[in-house]
């Protein structure tokens, strides 16, 4: 199994969770983050004074998949989160070593 992480731009991230239900994926945590790369933040103009804007708004999605749909995964999230400008993002695959279903007990691939 496989944790797959992904910081993408927030007005990504409906076209993402699409992306992911038509490969099979089902089920995905979001949340808001705040963070920067290699843009190192942008400037913004605000009633005529200039300011850097350090941290940029973000989401984090996390989504726990089997090893067989990891590159399905991966890809889907990357052709739905790419605009093809800085700052779309990045994604981390990780080894899962273990999932439990609370309500049910199931465990592994099976609680997925």
């Amino acid at each position: 199994m496989k944790m797959i992480v992904a910081i993408l731009q927030p007005h990504r991230l409906e076209t993402v969770r699409e992306a992911l239900a038509s490969v099979g994926v089902h089920g995905m945590t979001a949340s808001e983050a705040q963070g920067y790369g290699r843009q190192g933040g942008h400037k913004e103009i605000y009633r005529g004074a200039e300011y850097e804007i350090h941290f940029v708004p973000k989401v984090k999605i996390e989504v726990a998949v089997s090893d067989n749909d990891e590159d399905r995964a991966v890809e889907a999230i990357q052709t739905a989160a790419q605009t093809g400008r800085i700052g779309d993002g990045k994604i981390f695959v990780m080894d899962l070593s273990r999932a439990v279903r609370i309500r049910t007990g199931e465990v592994g691939e099976e609680a997925l």
